[in-house]
């Protein structure tokens, strides 16, 4: 799962996602495994979470971006 998500991050880099979408386009129910998934990644120096407006639902939120 999480290599899914690594995926659908790098595909929309530099815009940020929010969990909500990324569970929403992977499919996937359990949102909170996508929480610790996505908090893992950004505890990377690829990865930053943010409060920011994410590029598929266009709401300001959480979300994550691959760092520049």
């Amino acid at each position: 799962m999480i290599n899914d998500i690594l995926k659908l991050i790098e595909r929309l880099a530099p815009d940020p996602v929010c969990d909500d979408c990324i569970a929403e386009r992977l499919q996937l129910a359990d949102l909170q495994k996508v929480r610790i998934a996505t908090n893992a990644l950004a505890g990377t120096s690829r990865f930053e979470r943010c409060s920011d407006t994410c590029a598929l639902c266009d709401h300001k939120k959480l979300a994550t971006r691959r760092s520049q």
